[in-house]
């Protein structure tokens, strides 16, 4: 028994041995796999081991290096322009102006650094123009307010339809009421390219683009309206139907134009009266007769939204008594930003046109200028200017002695 037991001992030792061997021998196998993997550059895994590895690497949150270089930077504009000035009524003329409209300009205005212009769209006359240096000056880009030219000429010539929704991405379409409402950029690039250089520069000479807007107004620029169209690397005639890039507009040529949307097509030569003498004597003189009678109404529906719900909204914070109908403009150019605001106040009293343009730096933007151009509206309207004084004027718009002057002076 006890043999036996010895035996069994014996076999069991050995068993153990065997196994102890077995796995040393293992292990150095795997050791010199790995050191010679190692020589060669390679390490080898168990698939096992590659999948604890994997759930180690999911589950740890990454570590970002160097956070300040991931940063994104944002571009700030500078600009060199103050949008502020002291005494913008220097040197103005104003024997001739109306001082009810003169006034309520002057207090809208403030001490912005910029200039506005009223006017009568039935007669042509220019109410009150405030910094009449920067009023007729050579001109500034017009930036959106272009887009009422455009969207005329487009109109005219049948490229688009009032409501019909251009498409400007997969999921987007815009009718041109919505676009002239929100200045919608894409939707006049994509017109303008549809018009073509040749059609968009016709039209924009038909409605005193490139031309003196007043008759002998001293002082007055003419603008610029270039003769070739936009390098297509700088946006092509897509970009100056939408912001009016190379375009230089002036208030005077703005003024006309929307004038003759608010009387129904008359393009009037722009009179300033120097004297209360030739306010008496006033002629209107028509420069030409423009065929957009039929379409005033398909963009005054954009132009009502602009102040309503779009992009000239601020307007409303200082006037609701009458329906307005404008554009703002906001761009920059060589460190100055502009700001733009062309309107007429629809009464039943009568109407009046006035363009407000601002210069300078932050501060200055379309909304901007329809805000003030609602504290001017306010200023008339607590003036019973609409009751008193648009009455008169109205009636000139068939007056029988208007001369017309086609000829440039």
């Amino acid at each position: 028994m006890t043999q036996g037991k010895s035996f069994s001992g014996i076999v069991v030792c050995a068993v153990v041995a065997f196994l102890f061997s077995s796995t040393a021998f293992a292990r150095s196998t795997s050791t010199t796999k790995t050191t010679t993997a190692k020589k060669s550059g390679h390490v080898t895994e168990s698939p096992a081991a590659r999948r604890r590895l994997a759930r180690v690497r999911h589950s740890r949150r990454p570590v970002v290096r160097n956070a300040s270089l991931h940063t994104r930077h944002r571009y700030y504009e500078h600009f060199t322009t103050s949008s502020f000035a002291n005494d913008i009524t220097a040197g103005d003329i104003t024997a001739g102006e109306d001082p009810i409209v003169r006034q309520a300009a002057i207090d809208a205005l403030g001490n912005m650094n910029g200039t506005m212009v009223a006017l009568d769209p039935a007669t042509g006359r220019i109410l009150a123009m405030v910094n009449q240096k920067l009023a007729l000056s050579e001109g500034a880009q017009p930036c959106s307010t272009i887009k009422v030219a455009v969207a005329l000429a487009a109109l005219s010539e049948n490229v688009i339809a009032p409501e019909t929704p251009i498409k400007l991405g997969r999921y987007t379409s815009v009718n041109l009421t919505t676009a002239l409402a929100k200045s919608n950029n894409a939707y006049f690039e994509a017109v303008g390219r549809r018009l073509g250089f040749r059609r968009v520069s016709y039209y924009a000479h038909q409605f005193g683009l490139g031309e003196l807007a007043g008759f002998n107004i001293t002082g007055e620029h003419l603008g610029v309206f270039p003769s070739h169209e936009l390098d297509a690397k700088l946006g092509g005639v897509g970009k100056m139907c939408s912001y009016g890039e190379s375009i230089s507009m002036t208030p005077l040529q703005l003024g006309a134009l929307i004038g003759a949307v608010a009387n129904g097509g008359t393009l009037y030569y722009l009179q300033h009266p120097n004297t209360q003498e030739e306010v008496m004597d006033f002629q209107p003189r028509i420069k030409r007769q423009l065929e957009i009678g039929p379409l005033v109404p398909e963009i005054s529906t954009g132009m009502e939204g602009a102040v309503e719900y779009g992009t000239a909204r601020s307007l409303r914070l200082n006037f609701n008594e009458e329906q307005i109908l404008g554009k703002t403009g906001t761009c920059s150019k060589d460190g100055t930003r502009f700001g733009w605001f062309a309107s007429y106040a629809n009464t039943h009293e009568g109407r009046i046109v006035t363009v407000l343009f601002l210069q300078g730096g932050r501060p200055t933007y379309g909304p901007k200028a329809a805000e003030i151009t609602g504290r001017f509206y306010r200023g008339l309207y607590d003036h019973n200017f609409f009751a008193t004084q648009a009455v008169s004027t109205t009636s000139r718009v068939l007056h029988p002695h208007a001369s017309t002057a086609g000829a440039q002076q």
